[in-house]
């Protein structure tokens, strides 16, 4: 079998598709993308395109290993989004080609099933209250939302008691047992961040993830000396040399590579097995598409700490579209319990609706995230 030609697919809300075909009828698909970047990931794609054509699509790890090595600068969120997009296609091929799913040829899976949690939104502490009974509601064990709006580097005390009385409210609708993650997104600076998981601690939250950019990660000893809460971090890194001073530090309690970013599964797959030896919980992000989520799953699937899965159906990202419209076996990612069922398909277990890619593709998008400014004028991280 040899590789004939990649196809990239930018489609609504904010995705990119990659399909591989190969001269044997077989194809597999993937989703490189990083979000508000899709055309410049999609123009790394079909770089890297010249060296897969005519290879066998089987040799995963070799091409993997060429295309981050053979290239004297590598690493980063571009290239390390292309690769993961290639990478989760070329699993699909072999898992179609051999009728089995992927998790089966990573050595089989350790569970039937993971937790899931769902994204909450709302302007209002009431609104995010209401939200959140719904989701409990609909029978989901876990919830995550933003924790703050913008915050300075230094800034009044005003804004964290609007976080904490947010996340009281939240604590009060849906009682003490159902697991609130705290999304800081990298908003928060040194500074406050303390002073929010210290204020935070009596809500008994599930983690607070991105408490500050990964590339102020120094800051983790004094804020897990401030708060027992689990600290979790790790969309905004790409490799497993990237997760590697995270892991030895000892500051982070649940690492977060997304598929999509972090070299697809074959890289996944390691940066997991690092954290077990670390004691770390895994709990990949993916606010992104059902491609990206079946990705996601393979890697639960076979890996032990893995204990939790973030999936983006009905995020306030999806305009448009959601994760259910692109594929045919809907199905396969049906939630019961708060759980969702592994897949069993070959390959990722899914089956993308190709037409309806396509024509989405002629609408495609132009994703920005918002350009956020404090009081004085001067940039918030978003």
């Amino acid at each position: 079998m040899k590789i004939t030609k990649l196809t990239t697919y930018i489609v609504p809300p904010r995705w990119m598709f990659l399909k591989i075909e190969t001269d044997e009828g077989i194809t597999g698909w993937g989703e490189p993308v990083v979000e508000g970047r899709a055309l410049t990931v999609q123009a790394a794609v079909h770089e890297l395109e010249d060296y897969l054509i005519g290879k066998d699509p089987f040799l995963i790890e070799d091409h993997w290993t060429v295309m981050y090595r053979a290239g004297f600068y590598r690493g980063g969120a571009i290239h390390m989004s292309a690769l993961a997009g290639i990478d989760q296609a070329l699993w699909d091929i072999k898992g179609k080609a051999l009728g089995q799913p992927i998790h089966s040829l990573l050595g089989g899976q350790v569970r039937d099933k993971i937790k899931v949690y769902s994204w909450i939104g709302g302007d209002r502490p009431s609104d995010v209250a209401n939200n959140a009974k719904d989701v409990v509601a609909r029978g989901f064990k876990a919830i995550k939302l933003n924790g703050c709006e913008e915050m300075q580097i230094v800034d009044t005390y005003d804004k964290v008691e609007k976080a904490v009385e947010t996340i009281a409210t939240i604590r009060e609708a849906i009682g003490p047992y159902i697991g609130i993650g705290v999304d800081f997104h990298g908003r928060v600076h040194r500074p406050m961040a303390k002073v929010l998981a210290k204020e935070l601690e009596p809500y008994k939250l599930l983690f607070i993830e991105e408490p500050v950019l990964s590339e102020n990660r120094e800051a983790l000893k004094e804020i897990a000396n401030h708060a027992s809460t689990p600290i979790a971090l790790g969309e905004r890194l790409y490799s497993r040399w990237d997760f590697k001073s995270v892991l030895s530090d000892g500051y982070v309690d649940i690492l977060q590579p997304d598929l999509s970013h972090a070299g697809g599964i074959t890289e996944c797959r390691k940066i997991a097995a690092m954290a077990e030896a670390y004691d770390v919980a895994l709990a990949p992000h993916c606010p992104l598409g059902p491609i990206a989520l079946a990705a996601c799953l393979q890697v639960d699937a076979v890996s032990y700490n893995a204990f939790i899965q973030e999936q983006s159906l009905g995020i306030h990202y999806n305009k448009g579209n959601d994760i259910l419209d692109y594929i045919s076996n809907k199905e396969v990612f049906k939630y019961a319990d708060g759980f969702v069922s592994i897949p069993q398909g070959p390959g990722l277990g899914i089956e993308v609706d190709e037409a309806y890619v396509i024509e989405r593709a002629k609408e495609g998008h132009r994703w920005r995230n918002s350009v956020w400014r404090h009081e004085d004028g001067s940039v918030a991280e978003w």
